[in-house]
């Protein structure tokens, strides 16, 4: 198999995954609580091609990929929101934030309890096995970095939904106001690295937790 096939392989799958269950979260809890929105859309389905955003999904991934950048993230279309129809709607509006991470902190768990299922067969030299592992390994490292992501305290992201939800009435306008260039925001934290100083350490952190929890250290 070559190397290329191998490493379509093993960060294809885990980062589709991540993208598109994080979005299909966000729906399924919406409609759960009073928004069939995302439902009457066709959006809460696992059909990757439902979800997939050309930059968000495809290059901006495969451009991080192959700078060999310290951390790989991206984002797929949002999935249609009707806030005003959850009930209750700010804390609502709050758990249709926090699916979307938590998903990912549950594939992140499944992914280091498949790597430590796979890791004692790893002496057996096998090339399917090798190429689990790494996707195990990938899969751990994608997850935990869309969570910390998308937690950023900056709408339009989850971790600024969050922020909305919980903020006095007075500080909705002002966070209405960021959300136009919440997105600039992050660019800039992305270009100028501080980003990576910030996520990097707490990606670490994570995964050594985790690892720890399933037994791998």
């Amino acid at each position: 198999m070559s190397e290329f096939i191998q490493q379509a392989i093993q960060w294809g799958m885990p980062l589709v995954f991540g993208i598109v269950l994080h979005e299909v979260a966000h729906g399924f809890v919406a409609y759960r609580l009073g928004d069939d929105t995302a439902m009457r859309a066709g959006r809460l389905t696992l059909n990757p091609i439902k979800h997939i955003d050309p930059v968000g999904t495809l290059l901006l991934p495969l451009l991080l990929i192959v700078t060999k950048s310290p951390f790989v993230f991206g984002w797929a279309k949002p999935v249609p929101v009707n806030f005003s129809r959850l009930r209750p709607q700010r804390s609502g509006m709050m758990w249709v934030a926090l699916a979307g991470p938590l998903s990912n902190l549950a594939q992140a768990f499944l992914w280091a309890v498949i790597l430590k299922l796979a890791l004692p067969m790893a002496e057996q030299h096998n090339e399917v096995v090798g190429i689990l592992i790494k996707m195990a390994q990938i899969g751990v490292g994608i997850n935990i970095m869309l969570m910390i992501f998308n937690l950023i305290p900056v709408p339009p992201l989850d971790g600024g939904r969050v922020i909305q939800a919980l903020a006095p009435s007075q500080w909705q306008q002002g966070l209405i106001h960021i959300e136009r260039y919440g997105m600039l925001i992050v660019i800039v934290l992305l270009v100028s690295g501080i980003l990576s100083n910030v996520l990097s350490p707490l990606m670490r952190w994570l995964t050594i937790g985790l690892y720890t929890l399933v037994g791998i250290l």
